[in-house]
């Protein structure tokens, strides 16, 4: 994909992409002179030290030293891979990409448009019937019950789809969209045998589900009356936007919450999320439907190492945690369990006890093999052979899905203690389960990075640094008179070679263009670090005369260091020592010549 966008497209996004709108749509910015500062989103702070410079189009921490452009920020922010923060950025722009342009793309491009333009729409209209039409009394009257606060209606974007067999049809006319795109979008559905349709969702409390951006791209519905005869809930069907193997509830409002916690907490409905996250636990998300999969690991993977699962306290919960163990244990995500005290799931136990006490029980939550021993231990009986055995064999099942000796070893001592048998025993029972551990999906390794954090540069090195990316003054004639061995960091050595490349090659495209040159994370926040600060012009020229002679000196003396020392070395012959001296002699005279 990377190929197929040219760097001319990449400039016409980033053009169209203010930092400071952008950053702002993330972060409250608040004006700080010519730029704006805000509580870094990137570490815990108590007192601003995050810097937009809209005239640079960069932002730079100067507490974490993040920094970079408006690619770097919704990549790093929202997690993703640059290609995912260009296409976003191209989106929010809405700027073609190249391979948007290839056969049938524009048109399923349309279509995407199109469908997240009517769910926008008709989330509108369905929180307009909510707060506004008498129909909607009944939805009002429930989440009153339920203890749904105006707030979150607002933040979910609650709405009613009121009790008609035609309302979203006569909208939908309304709005001029064919019958035939409505029902790609999961809204209506044909009568068989006809061209009539009729409304998907009727007289049900409506959960918008959005992506990862926020856009709304499908519905689940919720009964609001005792019929048995109807589904509880009714949900979106698959489409081009939607599809809820990939898709959670809430992920779009707790991402960030998620990357500072360092866990995501799995809950199972959106009322209970909702809970979670005005009782002030948003670090919460909810799969759509029962079925937790591999993708949806996947996803979690990108944000965090660990999950905790905290599902119903009744049996079908406690059996939906453990068949999610497959998925998660495939993504090498590590797992816990929260059990929430009989009769409560965590809606209720949020209204019941506070989201404090919420947070304490997550905070207590077991290990899921210890979890899961203790479940098989109260659904088995443990006095007799049969029921052992059961216990014995899914502890080894499930053990060895993780492929891990040590977790091996840990249960099949908590195994024979709860048993009343020989550790060993437990063991060999371990070893004669047969069961392979599930191999993992098809796709590329990523790999650690080393770390290749560097000290920082040299007080006069830096300042080289600042003025080379903050004005074009004095270029050429850096260009003629530096020699880059001066420079000792290897970093500032870097920059200022691309630097003075694409002055001389009139390649100079501003700094946000140069930081794509640099992949290394150390060098682009040295970039942003150096532009976020301010240098002064009094006397520019001679500053930089004098700086660019003090660097040649510096380096004449590590020179003449290094030769001092090979003059202490022992055995030293006579014409070494001649060859040495001679050598100092003429790096001293160096010193004293005025700049080539």
């Amino acid at each position: 994909m990377a190929g197929l966008i040219s760097p001319a497209t990449i400039e016409q996004i980033r053009a169209a992409s203010d930092v400071v709108d952008v950053i702002g749509a993330y972060v409250p910015l608040k004006r700080a002179g010519a730029n704006f500062v805000t509580l870094c989103p990137f570490h815990k702070e108590k007192s601003p030290s995050f810097n937009v410079n809209p005239h640079r189009q960069i932002f730079h921490c100067f507490g974490c030293h993040k920094g970079g452009d408006v690619f770097t920020f919704v990549k790093e922010y929202e997690n993703i891979s640059f290609m995912d923060a260009v296409r976003r950025l191209a989106d929010r722009a809405r700027i073609p990409l190249e391979f948007d342009h290839q056969p049938g793309q524009q048109e399923a491009r349309h279509l995407k448009e199109t469908l997240w333009q009517i769910h926008d729409q008709i989330t509108q209209r369905w929180q307009s019937a909510l707060l506004n039409e008498a129909g909607g009394q009944i939805a009002r009257d429930y989440l009153q019950k339920r203890g749904v606060s105006t707030e979150a209606i607002k933040l979910f974007r609650l709405g009613y789809a009121p009790e008609a067999w035609d309302d979203t049809v006569n909208w939908a006319n309304s709005k001029g969209y064919p019958p035939a795109i409505v029902e790609q979008a999961g809204l209506i559905l044909r009568k068989e045998g006809t061209d009539r349709y009729y409304d998907r969702f009727r007289g049900r409390l409506i959960f918008p589900i959005c992506d990862e951006q926020g856009r709304v791209i499908a519905f689940s519905g919720r009964i609001l009356t005792g019929d048995e005869k109807v589904a509880k809930y009714v949900n979106s069907p698959e489409t081009p936007i939607f599809s809820k193997s990939k898709v959670f509830f809430g992920l779009d409002k707790s991402k960030r919450a998620i990357l500072d916690a360092g866990f995501a907490i799995i809950c199972e409905g959106q009322l209970d999320l909702i809970a979670c996250f005005m009782g002030g636990v948003q670090n919460v998300v909810a799969p759509q439907g029962t079925a937790f999969t591999a993708e949806h690991a996947r996803i979690l993977k990108r944000y965090v190492d660990e999950v905790v699962l905290c599902f119903d306290s009744d049996n079908a919960g406690q059996n939906a945690a453990i068949r999610v163990l497959d998925s998660l244990l495939a993504s090498g995500l590590a797992i816990r369990v929260a059990t929430v005290p009989t009769p409560h799931d965590p809606d209720s136990f949020i209204k019941e006890s506070g989201g404090a006490a919420f947070q304490e029980l997550i905070g207590q939550a077991d290990g899921f093999f210890d979890f899961y021993l203790k479940r098989l231990c109260s659904t088995n009986e443990i006095s007799t052979d049969r029921g052992r055995l059961a216990i014995v064999r899914a502890m080894g099942e499930a053990i060895l899905k993780t492929g891990n000796a040590v977790l091996a070893d840990t249960y099949a001592q908590k195994t024979a203690q709860r048993l009343g048998v020989s550790t060993e025993s437990i063991r060999a029972e371990f070893r004669r389960t047969s069961s392979p551990r599930p191999a993992p999906p098809d796709e590329p390794q990523e790999q650690t990075p080393e770390s290749n954090e560097q000290p920082p540069p040299p007080e006069r090195e830096f300042w080289l640094l600042k003025f080379v990316l903050l004005s074009d003054e004095q270029i050429d004639w850096l260009a003629g008179h530096l020699d880059l061995n001066w420079l000792e960091h290897p970093s500032v050595r870097a920059i200022i070679a691309g630097r003075v490349k694409a002055h001389a090659e009139q390649n100079w495209n501003g700094v946000p263009a140069f930081l794509s040159q640099f992949e290394d994370q150390f060098a682009r926040s040295l970039i942003t670090r150096a532009v976020a600060e301010t240098i002064s012009t009094d006397k520019l020229e001679q500053n930089i005369t004098a700086t660019v002679r003090l660097l040649r000196n510096d380096f004449l003396d590590r020179q003449l260091g290094n030769l001092t020392r090979r003059l202490g070395q022992p055995g030293i012959g006579d014409e070494e020592l001649m060859q040495i001296e001679t050598e100092k002699a003429r790096l001293r005279g160096q010193k004293k010549q005025p700049l080539a």
